[in-house]
C-alpha cells in the first residue's frame, strides 16, 4: 500500500512494504529518488535492520550462545510495515518480530519509522524497541537512492559531493565475493578536501565505506543548474556510497550505525564495532534529514 505526504513544495511516497521511501517529486514533477531498475538496482531505499551490510557467511553467534542467520542488510526491507497513524505532515509505520524473524534473530522487537515532510524536507525517524527481556543488539541504516543525473542533457560525472568539512581520510576494501570488508587493506581517498567528483569508476569495486568522516552533512550538487540533495545523519557514524559497477545512473547515501563483518573481527554479533545495545522495555531512536534543493 502506498502513502503519500504532499505540501506545496514536495510529493512524497512510502510504501508499507519495507516501510521505505519510493517518491521524492517537487512540483516541477521532477523525480529525486531512484526508481529502480532490474538493470542495475530494483531497491530504492532500504531500511536495514538488525544489521547494515553482511554478517560472515550470513551468520554470528548472538546472546546466550545462540546463533543469528540473516541475509545482507537485515530481515525487514521486504516485509509488509503497518501504518498505525497518518496525518498531513507525517507517517508512521511499525513491525513487530514475528516466529519467522525470531528464527532469523531471537530478539522480540518493535521497529517504528515516522516520515515527517516539512517544507523541502523529508525527515526519517528510526525507533527501536526491545520488546524481550534481554540486552538486544543491533545495527540499523539508510540506505536512499537518488537519481544521478536528475535532469535531462546532463552526465553522471556532472556531479559532486560536498562535504560539511574538509575531509582527509581512507578507505576500506570492500570484498565484493563475500560482502565483507578488509581492514587490513586501506586505500587513501580524501586528502584534505571537501568536495569528492563524481564518476562511475569509484564503485567498480563497490561501495565506499566512509568511516573516518567527519562531516555529519552531504550534498549531491551538478555544475550545471542548483538542484540537489542534502544529507544530514549526525545520529549515524558511517556513510556509505554505493552505486552500480555497471554505470548505474543513480548514487546511494547511506547512513549506517554498523559495517559489514570486518577482517579484524570474529563472529559474535556484540562484537562488532559500534554494536548498537538497547536495554528491556527501552527503544532507541535515530534520525537523518532529506533536503531537496
Amino acid at each position: 500500500m502506498e502513502f503519500i505526504l504532499e505540501n506545496e513544495e514536495l510529493t512524497v511516497k512510502i510504501q508499507s512494504l519495507g516501510g521505505a521511501l519510493s517518491s521524492i517529486k517537487t512540483k516541477d514533477g521532477l523525480e529525486y529518488l531512484w526508481q529502480g531498475d532490474r538493470n542495475y538496482w530494483s531497491g530504492q531505499a532500504p531500511v536495514l535492520f538488525p544489521i547494515c551490510g553482511s554478517l560472515r557467511n550470513d551468520s554470528a553467534r548472538i546472546g546466550k550462545n545462540q546463533i543469528t542467520k540473516m541475509p545482507r542488510h537485515g530481515i525487514v526491507r521486504k516485509r509488509e510495515f503497518i501504518c498505525e497513524k497518518k496525518e498531513k505532515d507525517s507517517v508512521l509505520f511499525s513491525i513487530e518480530s514475528d516466529e519467522e524473524m525470531l528464527q532469523q534473530y531471537p530478539y522480540h522487537f518493535k521497529l517504528g519509522i515516522r516520515y515527517t515532510l516539512l517544507k523541502n524536507r523529508v525527515i526519517t525517524e528510526y525507533c527501536v524497541e526491545n520488546r524481550g527481556s534481554e540486552v538486544m543488539p543491533f545495527f540499523i541504516g539508510g540506505h536512499p537512492g537518488f537519481n544521478c543525473p536528475l535532469c535531462p542533457g546532463e552526465n553522471y560525472d556532472d556531479y559532486r559531493l560536498v562535504f560539511s568539512e574538509k575531509e582527509t581520510c581512507s578507505v576500506p576494501y570492500p570484498v565484493t565475493e563475500t560482502g565483507l570488508i578488509d581492514m587490513g587493506r586501506r586505500a587513501g581517498f580524501l586528502n584534505h578536501q571537501q568536495e569528492l567528483q563524481l564518476n562511475h569508476d569509484l564503485f567498480s569495486r563497490d561501495a565506499v565505506i566512509l568511516d573516518e568522516l567527519k562531516s555529519r552533512n552531504v550534498k549531491l550538487c551538478s555544475k550545471k543548474h542548483e538542484k540537489g540533495v542534502e544529507l544530514a545523519f549526525a545520529d549515524f557514524p558511517y556513510l556509505v556510497l554505493w552505486s552500480t559497477a555497471n554505470k548505474g545512473p543513480f548514487v546511494a547515501l547511506e547512513p549506517w550505525t554498523g559495517l559489514s563483518t570486518c577482517s579484524d573481527e570474529g563472529d559474535v554479533f556484540e562484537e562488532k564495532r559500534n554494536v548498537q545495545l538497547v536495554e528491556a522495555g527501552k527503544c532507541k531512536a535515530y534520525k537523518f534529514d532529506i533536503k531537496i534543493f
